[in-house]
């Protein structure tokens, strides 16, 4: 049986779309907050020079 047939049957909305719905919820709270909350601020920033170490982290 396909997913999309169950969903239907039990009347489910597919996780994209709640997941979609959720991420959409979250800018428009972050949207609504001032430009000088910290949240807004981390927003702006840029991290396209960072780079991370290549493999897994060394042992201790």
């Amino acid at each position: 049986m396909r997913n999309e047939y169950i969903r239907k049957k039990v009347g489910v909305a597919p996780i994209e779309d709640k997941l979609r719905e959720s991420l959409l919820r979250w800018f428009g709270h972050l949207n609504r907050r001032s430009i000088e909350a910290s949240i807004r601020k981390i927003e702006l920033l840029n991290f396209a020079h960072v780079q991370r170490g290549r493999g897994r982290p060394k042992k201790t």
